[in-house]
């Protein structure tokens, strides 16, 4: 990814040709014990929110806030004492219309809801559900250690 930062033109426009860094949220209630995952419509699977990085948010932070907030309806905020970003990862998005293939490069924020009325395609899930229910290994891992700060003892 640093390498993505250094070399890419544009790293944040998603029209950068072959990647673009985006951001994305790891939910959870203000009890730990849940995740709100989304389903994501194009890709057909149920993910943490997230999305492009837009010319006007402020940093990735932001970016992430603003994406789980527009596709879960919660009130969010970064969780105070998660690493920033609290996970990276790179995925590849298959073309699309007149989207080509490309790759993403994930920037993860682990964030906490402090209430909201869930959008539609948005679910509280327990963290053994939504474990359960993936076999995608870039989601368990963020889930993972999602469940690991919110049950550690303070």
């Amino acid at each position: 990814m640093l390498r993505f930062a250094d070399d890419l033109a544009a790293p944040f426009s998603r029209t950068q040709d072959g990647a673009h860094f985006t951001a994305s949220a790891a939910v959870v209630d203000a009890s730990g014990r849940r995740t709100c995952l989304v389903q994501h419509v194009k890709l057909g699977r149920r993910l943490q929110p997230g999305g492009h990085i837009e010319p006007d948010d402020e940093s990735p932070p932001a970016a992430a806030l603003r994406e789980a907030r527009e596709e879960t309806g919660l009130d969010v905020r970064l969780h105070p004492f998660a690493p920033r970003p609290f996970d990276v990862d790179i995925h590849e998005i298959p073309a699309l219309g007149d989207e080509p293939p490309h790759l993403h490069l994930d920037l993860r924020y682990l964030v906490v809801a402090d209430g909201g009325e869930l959008a539609d395609g948005a679910e509280w899930v327990s963290f053994d559900d939504a474990l359960a229910g993936t076999d995608e290994a870039a989601l368990r891992r963020l889930l993972g250690k999602a469940r690991r700060v919110v049950e550690a003892p303070a």
